[in-house]
């Protein structure tokens, strides 16, 4: 790939996370910030259930750091703690039914706002992002 192609993806990327933080700390989306969205999801992904060490893992964060969440997480009553039968120290982390509602009306409220931004793209050209984003997350698990 090419300098300039680069530099524009760079910049473009930059001004996008500036533009984002933006809208969700100036109009709160849902009541779940962006660490818990996508913990909450990353626990439902798996059948509603996941330990600490798999999502530190699938984010690149420490442990305490995603121990820090789910305390959060789970002072809200959205997730709970499971005890491992085995290894007694170890658990894993469950989605509560107040977890999965407040996932869901997160999840169609920032669903909406996306259908708003690409509302004059055509169904080609949203699929075609979708699987480009996806491509780039990728490309960082890849990294590692």
């Amino acid at each position: 790939m090419n300098n300039h192609s680069i530099e524009t993806i760079e910049l473009e990327m930059a001004v996008l996370f500036r533009r984002l933080t933006s809208l969700t700390t100036s109009r709160r989306i849902g009541n779940l910030d962006r660490a818990a969205y996508l913990l909450l999801h990353q626990i439902m992904s798996h059948n509603g259930t996941a330990g600490v060490k798999a999502i530190s893992d699938e984010f690149q964060l420490d442990i305490s750091t995603v121990s820090r969440q789910v305390a959060a997480l789970e002072s809200k009553g959205y997730i709970t703690r499971v005890p491992d039968p085995i290894d007694g120290r170890a658990y894993s982390l469950t989605i509560t039914k107040p977890g999965r509602e407040a996932l869901e009306e997160n999840r169609q409220v920032r669903q909406e706002m996306i259908e708003q931004l690409l509302k004059g793209w055509s169904e080609e050209e949203g699929h075609l992002f979708g699987e480009l984003l996806r491509k780039f997350n990728a490309a960082f698990l890849e990294e590692s």
